[in-house]
């Protein structure tokens, strides 16, 4: 199929949705299907308020149309409600084409906190985007729920995966001289994440955070005794992951948290609170045989994880690879015949939808 995904979610950013959507798109090129990209890199764009990192498409809907009839796709997904996608969805409602979407980030709790907005009036905001959606795509049971009780409807589950080649056990002495044990949160420092409830913790050996975001410079001041590191990727990331002894993760916002699977993977056990997101990613394991500990207090969860073997985190990790992802997204999707809702073209092969 000739897919066209758009999203605002894209590199230089380093989250859990840009590492599942490029990894989609090298996983459906490698299944033969053409893919298309619409991100922010291709416009003009202005920093988002209050956070610099995230770049904003101007006026984009005029060269997406155009980018729209040059690829002629058979499935259009929006991955994000941002500039890009509002203006993918208006094009596609204009002319009559299905589309899917996808609920990647509690975008009303971070708004609530970040500028007081009430979380409902954004979720209604966001209701009415995914309204006309032919799937709205969830990565879990536990946002299904509350998606559902604000009214969303057409969901259904893309689960993610993990890349256990990248992300695997490794003897490394990269904490060296730090007090053990190291106790390690990844992701974007911002203040929906929680990191707070983290680094306040009273517990033994060091705390250390790999990320960058806009709450980095008062945490610093406010937890000099933690190491920050920075942004990671790649191999350097792994090796971050696998040097620890317990991947803390306090977020109670995340639809997901990729990063406790790749915690997991590198053989590192989670500790995180008992909320959507985490219960979801740990659902499966044995509860007599655990690879995370879910509680309340978050110090003891933490404590907890410390006697937890790191070769049952790795075999946990690696039932969740990224067939089962991208066979979700793949059934998903609404197919469409190009020809029929952009017109036929004389320079265009015809590409029926599979």
């Amino acid at each position: 199929m000739r897919i066209l995904l758009v999203t605002d979610a894209w590199f230089p950013q380093i989250n859990g949705v840009v590492r599942t959507l490029a990894t989609l798109k090298a996983t459906l090129e490698q299944r033969g299907h053409e893919v298309l990209y619409i991100t922010p890199d291709l416009f003009r764009t202005i920093p988002c308020p209050s956070y610099s990192e995230i770049r904003l498409a101007l006026f984009p809907r005029r060269r997406i149309r155009k980018m729209l009839e040059a690829f002629r796709p058979c499935v259009v997904h929006i991955a994000t409600e941002g500039p890009l996608g509002t203006a993918a969805r208006a094009e596609c409602l204009r002319r009559d084409i299905p589309f899917t979407t996808a609920f990647h980030t509690k975008f009303p709790e971070y708004v609530e906190a970040r500028f007081g907005i009430p979380s409902r009036w954004t979720y209604a905001v966001l209701r009415r985007f995914h309204a006309p959606s032919q799937a709205v795509m969830v990565a879990t049971q536990g946002i299904e729920e509350e998606l559902t009780g604000w009214g969303f409807r057409n969901i259904r589950r893309w689960t993610r995966g993990v890349d256990t080649t990248l992300f695997q056990p490794r003897g490394s002495d990269l904490f060296h001289g730090l007090p053990r044990p190291v106790f390690l949160n990844v992701g974007r420092v911002a203040v929906e994440k929680n990191l707070e409830a983290f680094l306040s913790l009273d517990l033994p050996g060091s705390k250390v955070v790999v990320g960058d975001g806009p709450h980095l410079a008062s945490l610093k001041r406010r937890f000099p005794q933690a190491v920050y590191v920075g942004a990671k990727t790649g191999e350097d990331l792994a090796r971050h992951f696998a040097a620890a002894d317990v991947f803390v993760f306090p977020s109670l916002t995340d639809t997901f948290g990729l990063v406790t699977l790749e915690a997991l993977a590198c053989g590192v056990p989670v500790a995180a609170y008992p909320v959507a997101g985490p219960k979801d990613v740990l659902e499966q394991q044995d509860p007599a045989q655990p690879v995370g500990i879910l509680e309340a207090d978050l110090r003891q969860a933490a404590l907890r994880a410390l006697e937890i073997p790191r070769d049952r985190c790795r075999a946990f990790a690696e039932r969740n690879d990224w067939t089962v992802s991208v066979d979700q997204f793949l059934a998903n999707v609404a197919p469409f015949d190009p020809e029929t809702a952009l017109g036929g073209s004389p320079d265009q092969p015809q590409h029926q939808p599979a």
